[in-house]
């Protein structure tokens, strides 16, 4: 697993250095990027030049930094923190949850569902409550979260029929959120849900006729019926806030002509 850069007891300059690195820009680069010298970036990184405020978020933005260790840079430089991290149930947020829930509520039949940092899941349509039909009810208590429910074997596992191949991508999923955040909860889920059980093989289960699939499906049987989805991943563009910053918005689509119509005769 890809590792990433640790807070632990350090300043501004190691920190940034850490990114750098983890990024593979060169000093001149983002010297050159943040109209600034390498020699300046280096007297940062090794703590000899402290970096301004804006300094410290421009150095953040040309480096990609997630909006929460921004505020972590921002602390080790000696400064305030610049984004507020805002409770989802907060009145500030009411438009956004109202978005939200009109959102995805206007993709039905068609699943869809909002998650946070931890795959926690904050937001969920009547489509995705059918899929999840039947799982095991400790999978369904507070927080939902959506890794448990495709990948624990009382989940929705063992109905999954490329589980193989799916579990794959969410596992790669997690990997490059780990890598881009700095969360030990991620880390900890991600070795949970590794650790569960696979079969040998998935089973055998053809489509009745050939499907042109641009992308990874998810097929997953319900009732009797295999249906297949292309995953869609949607977040909020510029966040000022850590909590949006890392709200995501997740859509099923309907593979095939024959998915669409048992959705819609489903949920009419």
């Amino acid at each position: 697993m890809t590792t990433h850069p640790s807070t632990a007891g350090q300043g501004v300059g190691p920190l940034l250095r850490a990114w750098r690195e983890q990024r593979r820009v060169s000093q001149l680069e983002l010297a050159l990027r943040a109209d600034s010298s390498a020699r300046h970036i280096s007297f940062v990184e090794t703590g000899r030049s402290r970096p301004s405020e804006e300094m410290v978020l421009r150095l953040a933005e040309y480096l990609d930094v997630p909006v929460r260790e921004r505020n972590a840079l921002l602390l080790a430089a000696g400064y305030a923190p610049r984004y507020p991290e805002t409770p989802l149930d907060d009145p500030a947020l009411g438009a956004l949850r109202e978005g939200i829930e009109r959102l995805i509520g206007g993709y039905e039949p068609y699943p869809a569902l909002v998650v946070d940092a931890l795959y926690n899941v904050v937001a969920a349509n009547r489509g995705i409550m059918t899929l999840i039909d039947g799982v095991a009810e400790s999978l369904l208590e507070p927080p939902l979260n959506a890794m448990r429910l495709a990948l624990h074997p009382q989940g929705l596992a063992p109905r999954i029929r490329n589980l193989r191949a799916w579990r794959g991508h969410l596992l790669e999923q997690m990997e490059r959120q780990i890598a881009l955040h700095r969360s030990e909860p991620l880390r900890a889920l991600y070795e949970e849900v590794a650790a569960y059980p696979v079969p040998e093989a998935d089973p055998v289960d053809e489509p009745a006729e050939p499907v042109p699939y641009f992308a990874l499906p998810l097929r997953i049987e319900h009732e009797g019926r295999t249906l297949s989805f292309i995953s869609s991943i949607a977040t909020f563009n510029t966040p000022m806030d850590v909590t949006v910053a890392e709200l995501a918005i997740e859509t099923l689509l309907p593979a095939d002509p024959a998915t669409v119509k048992y959705l819609q005769s489903l949920l009419p």
